[in-house]
């Protein structure tokens, strides 16, 4: 049966077509100069400052899209929207240097909820020794958060989602579904396990385990922020290969396992298709020790084949060599 709500939303307005492509529709209209190293299209752009390759990101959060402040103090909020722009640079292979924080909020918001909102992303930011160095602050209808962060590669070259090989062992650093069965305990009135939901609350990045990555031979990067395999397809995508995931080598904490049970939820679909956690997947030499944190989790493949036998221009994420029929990740227009 059809979703009537989806039924009736215009196929030429932003929730009628998807995220990705709407991304990608806006980036080609977009010229790059000659200062522009990496262009559009991946986890963050780099640019040429003083002809200093310098990473650059942003990202934005919205109260009822992205955070609930029943369900998450103002300094959790500040931890998840430094932490989305962190792990982008890092992903990069880049050391963050400083965010800069713009904050929309409703004329009747207590300042000291601002605050403690500021204090959240101080700490996030000195986490990895970044530096909040300005902003700005307006009034509007719905409370907004938008950090931009600065990183430097420190000679070193970027760590791109194009870079992955044929052969390449796939392995991930970090935590996956936790955040996404918080969201489900919340979402069903609870605030209970408590690890689940402080996962959502306030993600934990690998940020070490992510720039060890960029200095141990890590030929792709990803930030998983939508899920791993919407992530995966990123890579996947961008470097003209098909990845597959062995399910068995994903771990499914027992706290996201006795969830799953009571909800009667797959725990599997949390951990491949969850976001929020800003776990770190990269790919390796099939045959290089992976370096601290990374457990391998997939394979690099050729691009599958089409029914005629030609190589699909089209790469894919597979689950134990399947089309995977769950959710992929998360849509901010879906």
């Amino acid at each position: 049966m059809s979703d009537p709500s989806k039924a009736s939303v215009p196929a030429d307005s932003v929730a009628g077509r998807s995220e990705f492509a709407l991304i990608e529709a806006i980036t080609r209209r977009l010229p790059q100069g000659p200062e522009v190293v990496i262009a559009p299209g991946d986890d963050a752009a780099v640019v040429l400052v003083d002809r200093t390759p310098t990473v650059v990101t942003t990202d934005v959060l919205v109260a009822g899209v992205h955070f609930r402040t029943d369900w998450s103090g103002p300094d959790d909020i500040g931890h998840r929207a430094a932490a989305a722009s962190l792990a982008d640079l890092v992903a990069m292979g880049a050391d963050p240097v400083a965010l800069v924080v713009a904050v929309v909020a409703p004329r009747d918001t207590d300042s000291a909820w601002v605050l403690r909102l500021a204090d959240g992303l101080r700490d996030e930011a000195a986490v990895v020794g970044a530096s909040i160095v300005g902003g700005d602050l307006s009034s509007g209808d719905q409370l907004t958060v938008a950090v931009t962060a600065v990183g430097e590669l420190g000679g070193r070259p970027p760590v791109l989602r194009s870079g992955a090989r044929v052969g390449d062992q796939v392995a991930v650093a970090g935590r996956l579904g936790w955040a996404e069965a918080g969201l489900a305990v919340l979402t069903k009135g609870f605030r209970s396990p408590r690890a689940l939901v402080d996962a959502y609350r306030r993600p934990e990045v690998p940020y070490e385990a992510g720039l060890s990555a960029s200095t141990s031979g890590a030929h792709a990067m990803c930030d998983v922020s939508d899920g791993l395999l919407a992530d995966l397809a990123h890579v996947a995508s961008s470097s003209a290969v098909t990845i597959d995931v062995e399910s068995a080598a994903l771990e499914i904490a027992e706290p996201i396992a006795s969830v799953a049970a009571a909800y009667g939820s797959d725990p599997l679909a949390w951990i491949l298709g969850g976001g929020h956690d800003h776990a770190f997947i990269a790919t390796f030499d099939a045959d290089l020790p992976l370096p601290s944190g990374f457990d391998r989790i997939g394979v690099v493949a050729e691009p599958l084949p089409t029914p005629d036998g030609d190589r699909d221009a089209s790469p894919e994420v597979t689950v134990d060599g399947q089309p995977w029929a769950g959710s992929s990740g998360h849509s901010h227009f879906g």
